[in-house]
């Protein structure tokens, strides 16, 4: 298992946790609200959807991670989802390590 699979699985197991958040608006919503640790973004997402992720975690000094297609996050959370957000230092921490 390579680091992109683990990290995947890292996604849904913080989804089981409670420390996750998905959909554009909840994940905007806590990027402002400075809850959100870190925010993964399809990398295959819509150029308004990236780029206002892109400006909105650069503004509020949110690391974004781009390493998954909207595919691969969609799978691992079990629902269709573009962007998603680890609430969580400690989920942060081990995904940017994989990363």
């Amino acid at each position: 298992m390579n680091n992109k699979e683990r990290g995947l699985n890292l996604l849904g197991l913080a989804q089981r946790a409670g420390k996750l958040i998905s959909g554009e608006a909840l994940v905007l919503q806590s990027v402002r609200s400075n809850k959100a640790k870190i925010v993964c973004l399809a990398s295959d997402a819509s150029d308004n959807t990236s780029k206002q992720f892109l400006n909105k975690c650069e503004y509020y000094d949110v690391p974004l991670v781009t390493a998954f297609t909207r595919e691969q996050i969609s799978h691992a959370l079990g629902k269709d989802r573009t962007v998603c957000a680890l609430m969580d230092d400690g989920f942060k921490h081990s995904l940017q390590k994989l990363l």
